[in-house]
């Protein structure tokens, strides 16, 4: 038997009661990608409360680097992720780590370190039936669940950003799912996570993204069909 079984008697649907640690796992690393800033040389998958202790039997160590890779759950390249980094030179460890009682007990901390710049993190939990939600962006208490196409962006406090960003999306008839901030207290740095019921066209991308006003600004897109 080998060390990765759950696998090969899951398949790359990836359906059963290991779901959570497995295709929830890779859902938070491929939307964690996305979300973070290009170039990162280095991933540190810091494993919290079950994920510390399963994730080797469940897979949800080759699951987390395959969404990082950028495969969905039912890829099955999936079972060959580790393989496939190496090849692209990305470096990945696993550490287990006591992320705190109010993170969910399948909670993974990802540290995404740069060449030349600061580290970067995201916190995802894996709540279940493959769901998964995005609770932290670098420090910063957040909702994101990854089921409808969403702009995500960071911004020190002022009027009128919500404003701009809701306009130019009633503007081109866009329909908002859920709109949510949360500041930063100590540095006043808003972050704005808009859900949206359709996928942004290019051209208001560029309009809404490259507004000087933020810091980050992130366009995460989620097949609606």
């Amino acid at each position: 038997m080998t060390e990765y079984s759950a696998f090969e008697v899951m398949g790359p649907i990836m359906v059963g009661p290991s779901s959570s640690h497995t295709a929830g796992a890779c859902k938070i690393a491929n939307v964690a990608a996305d979300i973070v800033t290009e170039g990162y040389t280095a991933v540190d998958f810091q494993l919290h409360g079950s994920f510390a202790h399963t994730y080797k039997g469940h897979g949800t160590d080759r699951a987390l680097v395959g969404g990082i890779l950028g495969f969905e759950p039912d890829d099955d390249r999936i079972k060959r992720s580790f393989e496939l980094a190496d090849e692209a030179g990305l470096s990945y460890k696993f550490t287990q780590t006591n992320l705190g009682d109010k993170f969910h007990p399948n909670t993974v901390k990802l540290v995404f370190s740069y060449p030349n710049k600061d580290d970067e993190f995201i916190i995802g939990s894996s709540i279940g039936g493959g769901a998964m939600k995005i609770v932290d962006i670098g420090g910063i208490p957040i909702e994101f669940n990854g089921e409808y196409s969403t702009i995500l962006l960071k911004y020190p406090e002022q009027k009128g950003v919500i404003s701009f960003v809701s306009t130019q999306l009633s503007t081109h008839n866009y329909n908002i799912e859920s709109l949510n901030t949360s500041k930063d207290k100590l540095t006043n740095v808003v972050t704005l996570t808009v859900e949206l019921d359709q996928p942004l066209t290019d051209e208001l991308q560029e309009t809404i993204l490259n507004d000087p006003r933020f810091s980050l600004a992130k366009y995460v897109e989620v097949d609606h069909a």
